[in-house]
């Protein structure tokens, strides 16, 4: 999860054929000239297939979704959700309110490419407002050339153990599996023990290293199912 601290502030843009852009320092080039592979400088439409509904143990009808660009406001009200707890075992120090809502900071997560990175959050209706909010968020972050992506979830106080770490971690996992990568991995802390078991029960291989960090890694290319 260490790895995923802090994400780049990636540009992407399409070049068309018989389209030009000029390099800096150097003169106009045409779509012919350059070379590279187009899926580098494209952005995935909205993935809709992966909006579905999920229930929590008493019922309550949650949606789980990717992330939209206007999910910001919703992003910083539920980073206010979160104890100190939770923050610094997702994280592995303190790290403020004001630095996780900060604007920058939320909008590169809200703002994604889907080709490179998939962030799902789990919402609902909150009952004594009527207003949306997000209750949990799950990342999967595709390594730089390689097959491989690293995971990281966080979910709100009020609404842990109660199944929806596990139910995101899954749909990262089948998301991965479906863009053909090898495997999944993420750094946890050795007192993170949910997470922990939320990865025994989906099949994750644990190494215990040192400064109390497990790496957990799952291979994707056996013919092991995440469980239902």
């Amino acid at each position: 999860m260490r790895r995923i601290l802090e994400w780049e502030n990636k540009r992407t843009f399409s070049l068309g054929r018989g389209s030009a852009i000029r390099l800096p320092g150097g003169p106009l080039k045409h779509h012919e000239e350059i070379k590279f592979q187009a899926e580098r400088f494209s952005i995935r439409p909205y993935p809709q297939h992966l909006v579905k509904p999920w229930l929590l143990e008493d019922s309550t009808e949650l949606l789980i979704r990717p992330i939209r660009s206007e999910d910001e406001p919703m992003m910083a009200r539920f980073h206010a959700t979160l104890s100190e707890r939770s923050v610094y075992l997702r994280y592995f120090h303190m790290l403020p309110l004001d630095a996780r809502i900060d604007h920058k900071r939320l909008t590169r997560i809200c703002f994604i490419d889907y080709e490179r990175e998939m962030v799902l959050v789990a919402e609902r209706h909150d009952p004594a407002s009527g207003e949306r909010e997000i209750l949990a968020v799950g990342r999967l972050i595709r390594e730089e050339n390689a097959k491989e992506a690293e995971f990281a979830v966080l979910i709100s106080d009020k609404f842990q153990g109660h199944g929806l770490g596990t139910e995101l971690l899954k749909r990262l996992i089948e998301i991965a599996r479906a863009d053909g990568l090898d495997r999944v991995t993420a750094d946890i802390l050795g007192e993170n023990r949910q997470m922990i078991e939320i990865c025994k029960l989906l099949g994750f291989q644990l190494e215990y290293g040192g400064e109390s960090v497990i790496k957990a890694e799952l291979d994707l290319r056996g013919s092991f199912k995440t469980p239902r």
